[in-house]
């Protein structure tokens, strides 16, 4: 069930940062996810990065924008919840560089490789001081709809997501409950083992279209 989850909300980021954005709806957090969200689209049009030869600088690009969108330290200390707080500041720093690579891999590859193109509604959105929910709708094929809220935060200058729910499906609460089932059934030790094991799959020539595998 966890990795079906998984491929859900992949598929859909990968749907959303390929989409035809409508609907009116306008606000600071909905506003910067919009920018952000264009700018992927562009780097995916410039015809100077298409092709599999510029597929490296292509995904780098991807990466560094994407960097921007999430927040990916809140994103490792949610997923990694209770557990955090045992952690050293150096397993800190090591697991958030971990799961960033985790999270960058699966999204830069979804996003590079999805050919096809969903439609996404803005629907509206929630705030409550620095944190608020940017609600919104991706249209399917048989005609429904699948909601998808971006919850996101102002740790600083600008709106960034720490989470997302495709359909009340957490993209965290996914990565939680099988970080929680490693490290209660083994150690924490080997979920971070895995993690880095991941990493290097990921560097290999071959592994260049994988998805995320810390469930194994």
């Amino acid at each position: 069930m966890i990795r079906h989850r998984a491929r859900v909300i992949w598929t859909l980021i990968s749907l959303f940062m390929l989409c035809s954005v409508h609907g009116g709806w306008a606000g600071l957090p909905t506003d910067q996810l919009r920018e952000g969200v264009d700018r992927v689209v562009k780097i995916l049009r410039d015809p100077e990065l298409k092709g599999d030869k510029q597929v490296v600088q292509r995904r780098a690009a991807i990466a560094a924008v994407a960097g921007e969108i999430f927040d990916f330290g809140e994103m490792a200390r949610r997923s990694l919840a209770q557990h955090w707080d045992r952690r050293t500041p150096a397993e800190h720093r090591e697991f958030v560089r971990l799961f960033t690579a985790l999270i960058q891999r699966s999204y830069v590859s979804k996003v590079d490789q999805q050919d096809a193109a969903g439609r996404m509604t803005y629907r509206g959105e929630t705030m409550d001081a620095d944190h608020a929910v940017v609600q919104t709708t991706i249209a399917l094929g048989n005609g429904s709809e699948m909601p998808l809220d971006y919850r996101m935060h102002k740790p600083r200058d600008h709106w960034q997501v720490y989470d997302l729910s495709v359909d009340g499906i957490s993209l965290v609460a996914n990565y939680r409950a099988q970080f929680n089932k490693i490290i209660r059934t083994s150690s924490y030790e080997t979920l971070v083992a895995r993690l880095k094991s991941n990493q290097a799959e990921f560097s290999a020539p071959s592994a260049g279209t994988a998805g995320p595998r810390a469930e194994r």
